[in-house]
């Protein structure tokens, strides 16, 4: 067949079945010293030869990557596996490979990784949204995208990420709805006689997240000094059942001073569950010391405290309401009452004080407002004087 040299080095020949071929050599394999040589397809002989020009600048530059047949479905399990498993919260894994199974591998699973393009990416992004997915989800679907593709780039699989070619959808961020000043007594009342009515109590009181309310321990309450410290949660792993995982949503303990009515939920859950022990007997079994569990010392779990709310929630007119909403409460609440956005922060635990402005955005508003005429009336009197 047709031999020639080519312009920067390489071979080029013409295939039997009309293909061009161009062979590069890329090194020397260090145990025998043979040369490594790799090829480059085309269509003709000039494509061939651009190809292959392509690669050999890619070699000296430092820039080439060695061509491999994994696709994206497959990529998608070796990071999962590799680099996730093991070194993320277990509810964090399953998250990861939700989205992997519904959202990537559906639309580009079969696509060779290292063919992918920001306009495959781009298409996911416009087939979900489509689908009518909201923009949340999609962001969500392109951390996960992007944080396995970037582990592709470092291990030399991928020159670059994809994912920096393509544009999220807008978010649009859906207004709170925490309980107004007539619904939470609306709501104290409805829970009077649920078995929960103390969790409820604490989370609309402390702006506890469901898990960091059903997996807080009776020794990070302290009665004396009026504190809680927020280092733990309720999980469920499948296979596991029901654990309590060691740091909380950001990573990091903190420690909150709910007002002293919280305190009194609490007290009034300590003696019921003292009750409840002395009547279990030898069947008591709460290993892990928790403040909220059933009659014999189990957890509860946090798909029953949802439930439960929900029911609590429509009998007062809110049938809108997830338990969530009890934080966001106590957020607005905390706000609307003077305090400052960095102490709402560190009550909810949130990474930056830029988010928690962000999210209660229309509650600050108010404060302003406030404020403003905190400082009209400072300014009149001084007039006056």
């Amino acid at each position: 067949m047709p031999r020639k040299g080519a312009k920067g080095g390489g071979t080029i020949r013409q295939r039997p079945d009309g293909r061009w071929e161009a062979r590069f050599t890329i090194g020397r394999d260090p145990g025998t010293g043979r040369q490594i040589q790799r090829s480059v397809y085309g269509a003709t002989q000039k494509e061939a030869r651009q190809k292959l020009a392509q690669a050999v600048a890619a070699l000296d530059n430092g820039t080439y990557i060695t061509p491999n047949k994994v696709t994206v479905s497959q990529w998608m399990e070796e990071w999962l596996t590799t680099f996730c498993a093991g070194k993320v919260k277990p509810l964090t894994y399953r998250s990861y490979d939700g989205i992997i199974k519904n959202h990537i591998v559906p639309v580009m699973g079969a696509i060779e990784l290292q063919a992918v393009k920001g306009t495959h990416v781009q298409r996911l992004y416009n087939t979900m949204t489509k689908a009518g997915i909201s923009g949340k989800t999609v962001k969500n679907v392109s951390a996960v995208l992007h944080k396995a593709l970037s582990v592709a780039v470092k291990q030399g699989i991928i020159p670059a990420n994809p994912c920096d070619a393509a544009e999220l959808p807008k978010v649009e961020r859906h207004e709170i709805a925490p309980l107004t000043d007539k619904e939470i007594p609306l709501f104290l009342a409805a829970i009077e006689d649920s078995p929960m009515r103390n969790a409820y109590a604490l989370c609309l009181f402390a702006g506890l997240r469901e898990g960091e309310c059903l997996g807080l321990s009776w020794k990070q309450v302290d009665f004396e000094r009026g504190r809680l410290t927020i280092s733990q949660q309720l999980q469920r792993e499948k296979g596991k059942g029901r654990y309590i995982a060691p740091t909380t949503k950001s990573g990091k303990p903190r420690t909150i001073e709910p007002p002293p009515i919280a305190f009194e939920y609490l007290q009034a859950e300590r003696a019921k569950q003292r009750e409840r022990r002395l009547r279990a007997g030898p069947a008591w079994s709460n290993l892990d010391d928790l403040v909220f569990t059933d009659e014999a010392g189990t957890p509860y779990s946090v798909p029953t405290f949802y439930r439960r709310f929900k029911k609590i929630a429509a009998s007062i007119g809110r049938p809108d309401a997830r338990p969530h909403n009890l934080r966001h409460t106590a957020a607005t609440v905390a706000i609307a009452s003077g305090a400052d956005v960095k102490s709402v922060q560190d009550l909810l635990g949130h990474a930056t004080a830029s988010f928690t402005l962000n999210v209660y955005a229309h509650t600050s508003e108010q404060m302003m407002k406030d404020t403003a005429a905190r400082m009209q009336g400072y300014y009149t009197s001084l007039a006056k004087g």
